[in-house]
């Protein structure tokens, strides 16, 4: 493999609304490394970059650039605007152009209903390079791979983690054996990805783990990751350590399901980056797990430096709690507010994911989680449910949705509330977002973390839960080739 070019490529997203909440594409980079590893020579194009004079704000997030396209015959009912956000298709061949021809491409898909960017960046590849084997992975790829397999265009569809895929399919393709193989049990042999080939680097995306411990019946992180695995907490810090140094990276996102699952592990990276005083910023996009959050915990994670707290709450029906995994309950959640409070976290900091439009929920549940949360000293932020495959909603999500999602990745858009039952109508979602907007009754203040244009969160918790919050550890997506 010594001297061959390899093209990683993050596509476009195609949707109503998209904003970049640390939205990096970590896996398709781990690709990198570990073909860089091999001897290969490795170029990256980024449909998603935003090196132009788009403003971000501290912490490295901020808006993506947009061109409004026409919508899919499939969503012409939507009364909203419909866009590709990313670059333009002109630059993108530019960059296409400008780099060696690669001897293999790889394209990472994120949520399955943006496959529409992905399907366009494919098809300039063939347009621009003919003859060059295409390979795509990802969460798209995963979730829908019989669809990925007959429209997408790409020669091959590597389905779930890539790293040991992707050097045997080029291994037989180029007749060259890799010489370095990742243990694909143990993540720390896998070399730190190639973040160096982003431009102007803001910030860095870190996973601890993968796969996850819980089992949420809306969560697709088992079928696409498999059991929770975890890093050595010290090689973790000694990576933040390279890029803060190295690079001068300030702001580090985590991408994990369970970021501090088990309790211990994350005591002992908390203690690690304690020890050694790292000048970081942390992010938790894709949301903790309110049952591990201690007062121990709370104090230590102030004491690093997290600055993005977000919790998964979902609801607080205790029997869609206990029927949807048993991931949290209403004690645990009022523990660990309490905690991150006496730690000195405010209402401000605290985001707390909740769950709307699943099968069977009505308005009554929504509005009681929110109210919860309030009182808890939280800020609720709405996450309107999107059906994915090889979840164990989703034979629940077949029967109730009226569109043909089982046909129609398109369909599995949040914004159609695809599911939503007649206990919750299109009124009561408005009155939901209203609410949340307007703070409730006598509360005086703000409940609803706006972001510009009310925009939708693209991170890593949209790759395993495909939900975008309202106004979004990553899942997030966020998530490609070599994470699925």
């Amino acid at each position: 493999m010594h001297g061959r070019k390899v093209l990683l490529i993050n596509p476009w997203i195609c949707d109503f609304a998209a904003y970049d909440l640390w939205a990096k594409p970590l896996g398709l980079l781990y690709l990198g490394a570990v073909l860089r590893k091999n001897g290969c020579r490795v170029e990256f194009v980024d449909c998603l970059s935003t090196e132009d004079d788009t403003p971000r704000k501290p912490g490295g997030h901020g808006r993506f650039r947009r061109q409004r396209i026409p919508k899919p015959p499939q969503l012409s009912s939507v009364p909203r605007h419909y866009a590709r956000y990313g670059i333009g298709l002109e630059e993108f061949v530019r960059e296409l152009h400008s780099v060696p021809r690669p001897d293999a491409v790889l394209v990472t898909s994120m949520m399955t209903y943006w496959y529409p960017g992905v399907f366009e960046a494919i098809r300039l590849v063939r347009e621009h390079l003919p003859g060059v084997p295409v390979i795509l992975g990802g969460v798209y790829a995963t979730l829908c791979t019989d669809h990925a397999r007959s429209f997408s265009g790409a020669d091959h569809v590597i389905p779930h983690q890539g790293e040991l895929a992707i050097l045997r399919l080029l291994g037989e393709i180029w007749g060259e054996p890799p010489v370095f193989v990742p243990d694909g049990e143990d993540l720390d042999s896998i070399p730190y990805p190639c973040f160096d080939l982003v431009s102007d680097l803001p910030y860095v995306c870190i996973r601890t783990s993968r796969g996850c411990p819980f089992s949420c019946t809306y969560c697709a992180s088992s079928y696409l990751c498999g059991k929770q695995r975890l890093r050595d907490p010290v090689k973790v810090v000694d990576e933040i350590e390279f890029w803060n140094r190295e690079y001068g990276v300030s702001d580090v996102a985590f991408y994990d399901d369970a970021l501090f699952t088990p309790r211990d592990n994350a005591r002992r990276l908390l203690l690690e980056l304690l020890a050694r005083r790292a000048t970081v910023r942390f992010h938790c996009p894709n949301g903790l797990h309110a049952s591990q959050i201690t007062p121990e915990i709370a104090t230590l994670m102030h004491q690093t430096g997290f600055a993005t707290v977000r919790l998964g709450l979902e609801t607080t029906s205790p029997l869609r709690q206990y029927a949807s995994g048993g991931k949290v309950t209403n004690d645990e959640f009022v523990r660990a507010m309490e905690s991150l409070h006496g730690a000195g976290y405010g209402t401000d900091d605290i985001g707390v994911y909740i769950l709307c439009g699943l099968p069977g929920q009505d308005a009554a549940e929504v509005f009681d989680t929110v109210r919860f949360v309030q009182d808890s000293g939280g800020r609720p932020r709405l996450s309107e449910y999107s059906p994915i495959p090889h979840t164990r909603d989703w034979e629940a999500a077949l029967r109730t949705s009226p569109y043909p999602i089982g046909e129609e990745p398109l369909f599995h858009n949040n914004t159609l509330l695809p599911c939503r039952s007649e206990g919750l109508s299109l009124d009561d979602y408005e009155a939901i977002r209203r609410s949340l907007r307007e703070g409730r009754e006598g509360s005086g203040r703000q409940v609803l973390e706006t972001l510009d244009d009310g925009c939708q969160d693209v991170v890593a918790r949209g790759r395993h839960t495909q939900f975008t919050t309202v106004p979004a550890d990553g899942p997030v997506e966020c998530v490609d080739l070599g994470e699925a």
